[in-house]
């Protein structure tokens, strides 16, 4: 066995390139964002609620709310998953993302009471759960005219 020790001028037989390999992070990120964009659609609350419309501008959207949802048939939701109004806040304290001092969105259907609207409020304020934001859709209040619509 023999081992040259001599200093070569010559390192183009042990030269290295030394260029980053980026086809499996592209990899990578095109599966995450197959990931995005199938759990995007997911993560909205579908329940068939008719919501009444109001005027006030939109505010911002947390990261993760959540949803109360009170249906035509006033049974209660949080998200999509239905609860029994005695078990409303014992299932609201065990959520793992939710505080007393975080909003609670209240979707109510257009033809829910008010006074039903307001006891499920009472029950949230009695839990401790008193920062509540109503949701509504977006466009004019009720019984204002359309736009471009002829005044008499």
């Amino acid at each position: 066995m023999a081992v040259s020790l001599a200093d070569n001028d010559d390192d183009d037989d042990f030269s290295e390139t030394h260029d980053i390999n980026v086809t499996p992070f592209i990899d990578v990120i095109l599966v995450l964002l197959i990931i995005f964009m199938v759990a995007a659609p997911l993560s909205t609350v579908d329940l068939p609620i008719d919501l009444p419309s109001s005027s006030a501008t939109p505010q911002k959207k947390p990261d993760k709310p959540t949803y109360l949802s009170i249906k035509p048939d006033l049974t209660l939701a949080i998200g999509e998953n239905p609860v029994h109004r005695a078990e409303l806040i014992g299932t609201l304290d065990s959520l793992s993302d939710m505080s007393k001092d975080k909003y609670v969105f209240l979707r109510a259907d257009k033809s829910v009471p008010y006074g039903e609207l307001m006891g499920v409020m009472e029950l949230l304020r009695s839990g401790g759960y008193t920062r509540v934001k109503l949701v509504a859709l977006e466009g004019p209040p009720p019984g204002a005219p359309a736009a471009g619509a002829a005044q008499p």
